[in-house]
């Protein structure tokens, strides 16, 4: 019960602040830009696929990939280090609510709020592709959906993570802003060092060792292009992707990488939060 009394103020708070109006905004104009213009990517030449679902799916797949962990790194970092520094905290903690329960109900709760801009902008694209397209399979919408939901909430959680294990804002920002950059802007930059480092100059023939390539899945917005090949096989026939009889290179595995990476970030930040002392 206290989690969800939690989790509902933090809704309503974050509704009134304006913070969900300016979410949704953004990420609506973004993704029914998109759609709007038809976005299509350069495709495997021996795609069947119908050009309506490649635009569809390319539109949400661009707005998802890099805007999503945007929303929920900027959702998440300020959700327990904000209260820490206005003292709100220990008034919070004085009822009768666990650590635990600020913990999961502040990652329910703006979960439910990245989760609320996202319906809604792809209700959108929706509507233009039902319009425009020549076609538009629901099944793949609802599955893509729920994945950019999943994907959505590991950031969340990311998030709320450090906001429980840093001491100050500023710092859980900082750590926020330098996981964005790392997972979305240097991770490829990473890989190629650890190739250097371990294969040398010259990529061998039968390409990186697949030690390598699982450690490309541990990126949650690589695991999200796995899960996506395995919810929607589709996908697999216009992605260019190199195959692996690996287990633990298989389309499946993103989602396992994916809910790690919601479950770990919270028991680590709320495992240093619980043995916090408060001032």
């Amino acid at each position: 019960m206290n989690v969800f009394v939690i989790s509902r103020k933090e809704f309503l708070d974050t509704v009134r602040s304006g913070t969900l109006v300016l979410v949704a905004a953004s990420f609506v104009l973004w993704a029914t830009f998109l759609a709007g213009i038809q976005h299509i990517p350069n495709i495997h030449q021996d795609s069947h696929l119908p050009s309506s679902t490649l635009v569809l799916m390319n539109s949400m797949q661009q707005s998802a990939v890099f805007f999503v962990p945007l929303i929920g790194l900027g959702l998440g970092y300020n959700a327990i280090t904000g209260e820490r520094e206005r003292g709100s905290i220990k008034f919070v903690l004085s009822l009768p609510n666990t650590r635990l329960d600020v913990v999961i109900g502040k990652f329910v709760g703006r979960t439910t709020v990245l989760s609320a801009s996202v319906l809604l902008a792809y209700v959108l694209v929706a509507g233009i592709s039902l319009v425009t397209l020549d076609a538009f399979s629901l099944d793949i919408f609802l599955r893509y959906t729920l994945l950019t939901l999943v994907y959505g909430s590991v950031y969340v959680a990311v998030g709320i993570g450090l906001s429980a294990f840093m001491k100050s804002r500023q710092i859980a920002l900082i750590a926020a802003a330098c996981l964005y950059m790392l997972f979305l802007l240097f991770w490829d930059v990473f890989l190629v060092f650890l190739q250097f480092l371990f294969v040398g100059q010259e990529l061998p023939e039968s390409g990186l060792p697949e030690w390598i390539q699982f450690v490309a899945i541990l990126n949650p917005s690589t695991a999200f292009g796995y899960a996506t090949r395995w919810a929607i096989p589709e996908f697999n026939e216009f992605v260019l992707f190199p195959e692996s009889d690996a287990f633990y290179l298989q389309n499946r595995v993103g989602v396992v990488v994916l809910m790690a990476w919601i479950i770990i970030p919270l028991c680590v930040g709320y495992a240093r939060f619980r043995r916090t002392t408060l001032h």
